[in-house]
């Protein structure tokens, strides 16, 4: 069954968020957190507050007149090797700093039950629009059928990134011993780095805006300068961060934890997602190890796991990213995928035939 589709301009955030929110009640907590208002309007208002171009609305019409399934469509041009060619984008601006919020467990907020029908119609919709030679889907789950738009020359798989996380199942039925489930040499160096730290840390959490943001501020002082492209040096960013932690303190959706030493010096802090039995760590911030021994993004992580699993939770997950730590900790991973679909162009033809060439 193919639904009514159309495109609507974003005028009025507030006008959205009633629908979004009435569109995720039906939905019965399936949908990922990044597909809640929490992540959506956080997003949308950091890019305003911006000056940035807001996405396209894009419905998917049940039968009754209702919304059966809404994304956010951006439209721009994508650089690539020869030049610029129109491109739209799944849930991002196609701006540079409107995507440092970074996407993941991306996809179509959808009604329960109707995920085939909106699907098909999200395809056809997509098809259907004349104006664009690249379309990106940026952090699928893996097997997404969303990439199986008609009428395009290439699907082509830019990245596919692991999702480390640690089943807290399995430090449940291990009677809480998370770290018994960890290599030796993992093991070792969060013992060692609780001894260099004087012993196992405390962690707080943010129970009001006022605190939220104080810490928050600590996270900018931590992170900013220490690498090139850092997102909490950037402006949008910041404020992104500031917003969905506000939105998610309200809701229980989004925690803000402080990890201490015994001599309650903050060792790291910790912007954590909560939905559908997961905690995903999203951003984090520490302090410079007093030692070399001393391991403080180690020991906050495996503070969290305690804080979790006690709690009931499911899943710690460290979302994406290929980095050495987030595997040493994870007990599993799933996959996200990062895909471009093109449509015919010389361009893009010239750049599929160099990449043959090279691989050869």
């Amino acid at each position: 069954m193919l639904l009514a589709t159309r495109f609507e301009e974003i005028s009025d955030i507030a006008t959205l968020e009633t629908r979004w929110r009435a569109l995720e009640a039906k939905a019965e907590g399936a949908h990922s957190f990044f597909l809640r208002w929490t992540w959506i309007g956080s997003w949308l208002g950091a890019l305003r507050e911006a000056g940035k171009a807001l996405p396209q609305l894009l419905v998917v019409e049940a039968a009754d007149g209702s919304d059966a399934a809404l994304a956010l469509i951006g439209r721009g041009e994508a650089r690539r090797k020869l030049g610029k060619l129109p491109a739209l984008w799944l849930n991002e601006a196609g701006d540079r700093d409107g995507d440092r919020p970074f996407i993941e467990y991306n996809g179509v907020l959808c009604a329960t039950g109707q995920e085939p029908a909106v699907v098909h119609s999200f395809c056809a919709a997509m098809a259907g629009q004349s104006d664009w030679k690249v379309l990106h889907l940026s952090g699928l789950p893996f097997g997404s059928p969303l990439i199986d738009v008609p009428g395009v020359r290439r699907r082509v798989l830019r990245d596919a990134s692991p999702v480390y996380h640690v089943d807290l199942r399995q430090v449940w039925g291990c009677g809480g011993d998370y770290l018994s489930l960890l290599s030796a040499n993992s093991r070792n160096q969060i013992r060692r780095s609780v001894k260099e730290e004087g012993g196992a840390p405390r962690t707080e959490v943010a129970g009001d805006a006022a605190t939220a943001l104080r810490w928050l501020d600590e996270i900018v002082r931590l992170g900013s300068g220490r690498r090139a492209n850092n997102a909490w040096d950037n402006a949008l960013f910041v404020d992104f961060a500031r917003r969905i932690t506000l939105a998610g303190l309200a809701d229980g959706s989004v925690e803000l934890l402080r990890i201490a030493n015994v001599e309650e010096e903050a060792i790291g802090y910790l912007l954590n997602f909560l939905w559908a039995g997961r905690a995903m760590n999203y951003q984090s911030a520490f302090a410079v190890p007093r030692t070399p021994k001393s391991k403080p993004g180690l020991m906050a992580h495996a503070a969290a796991v305690d804080r979790y699993q006690a709690r009931g939770l499911d899943v710690y997950s460290l979302l994406a990213g290929k980095d050495q730590y987030k595997q040493s900790l994870s007990t599993g991973a799933e996959m996200l995928e990062w895909w471009t679909l093109e449509r015919y162009d010389w361009r893009l033809e010239a750049e599929a035939l160099a990449r043959r060439v090279l691989r050869r």
